[in-house]
């Protein structure tokens, strides 16, 4: 299996299991599902902790189909290059690095922008070497 694929799928599994943090602050928090809060969903606060771990699921959510379609095209077309092994390293480490800063809510050095536009910078020079090489 070519790297790129090994980094998207940690991705993938990085993603997938950033839910959990979430689950368990809510059943911290709020206590198990009744059938009460399966017909009208439970609005009592949640510590912030819970809801930045939302927030970095719904941030990696959103940023994961982007990258693996980027990467899933590369493959297809046969385009590795070694930008695009440190392209989708990167990706992930900063990916992982985001997670953990948002989650924990540490403001230093504005870690969580910088994080984020790494991997967004990462992602989009990979883009643009498929897409050179595609044409």
């Amino acid at each position: 299996m070519k790297i790129e694929l090994v980094y998207l799928l940690l991705t993938a599994i990085l993603t997938g299991v950033l839910w959990v943090p979430v689950v368990i602050g809510y059943v911290k928090t709020r206590g198990p599902l009744t059938d009460e809060s399966y017909k009208v969903a439970p609005s009592s606060p949640l510590p912030p902790w819970v809801n930045r771990a939302n927030r970095a699921h719904v941030n990696a959510v959103e940023n994961f189909a982007p990258f693996a379609a980027v990467v899933l095209i590369a493959q297809v077309a046969g385009i590795s290059t070694p930008v695009t092994v440190a392209c989708a390293a990167v990706y992930f480490y900063a990916r992982l690095a985001h997670a953990l800063v948002h989650i924990s809510g540490t403001g230093m050095f504005k870690a969580r922008t910088i994080l984020f536009t790494i991997a967004w910078i990462a992602f989009l020079t990979y883009a643009i070497v498929v897409l050179g090489r595609a044409m």
